[in-house]
């Protein structure tokens, strides 16, 4: 294949090989644009990294060209960074090892970064990201809960974008994400997060300072194959707390966005309050496959497990050191 690729997809990994060789399958059934695959090994210690050699081997003069970058463990920020830098698209698509593309979803971006509202903010400075659609994948239980973190809140929350043509920052996810490579590359991921969370919002959030204009397009579909429960999100949501101390070290103004009180988490509540917190979390995970809602009883168990996580981060100075792993 002569000539650069339109686009470059960047798929970060981190020991997930049967969900990725579906994720790069689904790749070569693409409709649309020429691209590129880039896929960013983070360390993985399940065979992915001889999986993918073969595979780059194998596929050497197929289409898409698939590239793989090895690296020890450092995290998906840094994993991203290294892939727009080697990315040759004009524009990268970012998808995650478990997100699995319909067979449209490059299409549906390619149509929207070249249509006309695209055109316009460019010829005015701007640049331009798109968020596709992310739901489960065909082979979960779906349940009314991981229905609510989808639709209402806490992982994705697409029943709550009121404007398709402009999308509030937080809604920069890199599950599901095509943007102005060039523009990427001028703010990259800050690899300071200690963990899988925040760190694109918060690049999201640099971006929409320098004139992103980020757009909802369900047409670029993609299906999570990731495995959820409550128990599971509510260590998600840990992390996410603990990781939110890095992004309100960079940005004090968010603080009310992030959680914080006057400068600070708020403080854990007492022994009668953790017991009740406690005794509601255990009648949540009871119910949870049960087919009933319960989005007070959820938001506040996750919001319980985010301001410990909040508090912890605070407390071991997280994102103090502003240079992170590089």
């Amino acid at each position: 294949m002569s000539g650069a690729p339109a686009w470059t997809v960047v798929i970060p990994t981190f020991n997930r090989l049967e969900a990725l060789g579906e994720v790069l399958e689904a790749l070569d059934r693409q409709e649309g644009p020429r691209f590129e695959v880039l896929v960013v090994n983070d360390g993985s210690t399940d065979g992915t990294a001889a999986w993918l050699d073969e595979r780059v081997a194998e596929r050497e003069d197929a289409a898409p060209r698939l590239r793989v970058i090895h690296q020890r463990k450092q995290g998906p920020a840094v994993a991203r960074n290294r892939g727009v830098a080697a990315g040759r698209g004009r524009w990268v698509a970012f998808l995650g090892d478990d997100t699995v593309p319909s067979p449209g979803w490059l299409a549906a971006h390619d149509r929207v970064q070249n249509g006309d509202l695209a055109c316009s903010v460019r010829a005015e400075g701007g640049c331009v990201g798109v968020i596709g659609r992310t739901d489960w994948h065909r082979r979960m239980r779906r349940t009314p809960f991981l229905d609510y973190i989808n639709e209402q809140g806490l992982q994705f929350g697409f029943a709550l974008i009121e404007d398709e043509n402009n999308v509030p920052f937080n809604f920069f996810y890199t599950s599901n994400l095509s943007v102005d490579r060039d523009a990427m590359a001028a703010e990259p991921f800050d690899p300071a997060f200690p963990f899988a969370a925040w760190e694109d919002v918060e690049a999201g959030y640099r971006l929409a300072a320098k004139g992103l204009r980020l757009l909802y397009r369900p047409a670029a579909h993609v299906a999570h194959d990731h495995p959820t429960d409550l128990a599971r999100f509510a260590e998600r949501q840990y992390r996410s707390g603990y990781s939110a101390v890095v992004f309100y070290r960079r940005h004090e103004r968010l603080g009310h966005f992030l959680g914080m009180q006057n400068g600070r988490p708020p403080s854990a509540g007492g022994a009668g309050e953790r017991t009740l917190l406690w005794a509601q979390e255990r009648l949540a995970r009871a119910l949870q496959r049960m087919p009933v809602r319960l989005p007070r009883l959820w938001e506040k168990t996750m919001r319980h497990h985010y301001l410990e996580g909040l508090r912890n981060g605070w407390s071991d100075g997280v994102g103090l050191d502003r240079g992170g792993t590089s």
